[in-house]
């Protein structure tokens, strides 16, 4: 799986020093948009279809009382 582009360019902002400093003083809205993103790509696949990765629950098993019938 390739890493989304948003990743590279974080990446590629922390190793300048330059960037380390713009990432140090606006960390929280850096946060802020990565999750935003996610949250909007998310309901983008929602919308289009795609199949969820997730696998589904298994059926809850039943508890045994320790009785015996």
């Amino acid at each position: 799986m390739p890493l989304p582009r948003l990743v590279t360019v974080i990446g590629g902002m922390l190793l300048s020093k330059g960037g380390r400093r713009l990432a140090g003083r606006h960390a929280g809205k850096l946060a802020l948009a990565t999750l935003a993103y996610e949250v909007w790509r998310n309901r983008q696949e929602a919308r289009s279809g795609k199949p969820s990765v997730r696998s589904p629950r298994p059926a809850p098993r039943r508890r045994w009382s320790g009785r015996r019938p």
